[in-house]
């Protein structure tokens, strides 16, 4: 099999161009108008490039919604599609990427923001070597630049899938190292709790008052310990559950009248994380009813969940992971498969039907400021994502 090669300091100075733009979720327009401009500078059509509105359907506000690009091409063999998501973690906004012998860093106190616009630096890449070496003479391929993956995976999760078409194949570029071929995920879901108690003033007449932070601290007790926290197994399934954002309490004189609490399940069996939801439910709801002053008056409670994406798994035999796999090897690497406890794009293209594999692009410490790209594997993830619109798309 013959090694695609891609020029190297023109790969990395597409990733340090897109790394240094500002962009969070919601806010991926000035990385998408990046991206576009080179696009067109390697001979793409404006008309082969477009928006899907997907902006209007998110959960939060945004200034541009997913950029498709598709790559009509003549050759036959199978029509291809490559994704990886604009936006970045907070933590990334001033980043100021700088070459550290074998690795990209930012030079400031910020996240480097290698998750994502690696894979997006590496999509691109492949889309000019293909432009460059005459789109006509491969198979068709889409090109799908996604926003807000952090916040629940909402680009994909809207996407409007008319302006992609069909796919044969897809490939996901995100986090990890190249030779990891993601080829499932967990599912997810989101809980929001609102807790509502009876005021009182804590010195004066605390019995008078109905405290949400006891409720609070007695769901929680409950789930602990009756095994619906943390790892959770049940039956023989698993999952995993966490309260992790409580807010409660102005002072302490006064009996906390209101708690709003953050919370989520994981399972990979959608059912599994049902019942965790049911649990946290059914415990917090208890602990509202079960705290009362000295007139009876208790607690009540607000529950809402939002499924932030549902658990696949490909097939063995899928075709996607056999061509994933040899575009591993191609680079000189051997590729494993694993299935993730993280939600991905891949998620919500599975339930568009859209088979994607996930490949690394080289990212370490991801969301932190200590976030790193390596700069071999990123190059390899250029040369893959090249061969997989090209030599391996014949």
């Amino acid at each position: 099999m013959n090694k695609t090669e891609v020029e190297t300091q023109s790969s990395l100075d597409r990733f340090l161009l897109l790394a240094a733009i500002p962009g969070t979720s919601g806010d991926e327009s000035d990385v998408a108008q990046a991206i576009v401009k080179q696009l067109v500078q390697a001979g793409v059509e404006s008309s082969q490039i477009t928006f899907d509105g997907a902006e209007s359907r998110t959960r939060i506000a945004g200034n541009c919604g997913n950029l498709i690009v598709q790559l009509p091409g003549n050759g036959e063999g199978p029509r291809t599609m490559l994704s990886a998501h604009m936006d970045t973690v907070p933590i990334c906004v001033g980043s100021q990427p700088v070459v550290d012998g074998e690795c990209v860093r930012s030079s400031v106190e910020t996240g480097l923001g290698a998750d994502d616009r690696s894979g997006c630096a590496a999509i691109l890449t492949a889309v000019i070597e293909r432009m460059q070496k005459g789109d006509s003479n491969f198979p068709p391929a889409v090109i799908s630049f996604l926003i807000q993956e952090e916040v629940g995976l909402e680009g994909a999760r809207h996407l409007d899938v008319t302006k992609v078409g069909a796919i044969d194949r897809a490939f996901n570029f995100d986090g990890g190292t190249v030779e990891k071929l993601t080829v499932g995920a967990i599912g997810g879901e989101r809980i929001k709790i609102r807790l509502s108690g009876v005021p009182a003033h804590a010195g004066v007449a605390p019995e008078k008052g109905a405290s949400t932070i006891t409720m609070a601290a007695k769901a929680i007790a409950e789930l602990d310990a009756n095994g619906w926290l943390g790892r959770v197994e049940k039956d023989g399934k698993f999952g995993t559950a966490n309260v992790g954002v409580i807010q409660a309490g102005d002072a302490t004189n006064v009996v906390t009248p209101t708690a709003n609490l953050a919370a989520e399940a994981r399972s990979h069996d959608p059912e599994m994380r049902k019942q965790i939801v049911a649990a946290m439910k059914d415990a917090f709801g208890r602990a509202a009813s079960s705290v009362t002053n000295d007139e009876g008056a208790g607690g009540s409670l607000e529950f809402e969940s939002h499924v932030d994406y549902e658990s696949f798994s490909l097939p063995e035999d899928h075709p996607s992971i056999k061509t994933a796999g040899d575009a591993v090897r191609m680079v000189g690497r051997e590729p494993f498969k694993e299935i993730s406890n993280g939600g991905l794009d891949a998620n919500w293209l599975y339930c568009h039907g859209i088979s994607a594999v996930t490949i690394g692009c080289g990212q370490r410490n991801i969301h932190t400021a200590e976030e790193t790209l390596q700069i071999s594997d990123y190059i390899d993830a250029c040369r893959i994502a090249t061969w997989l619109i090209t030599d391996g798309a014949q």
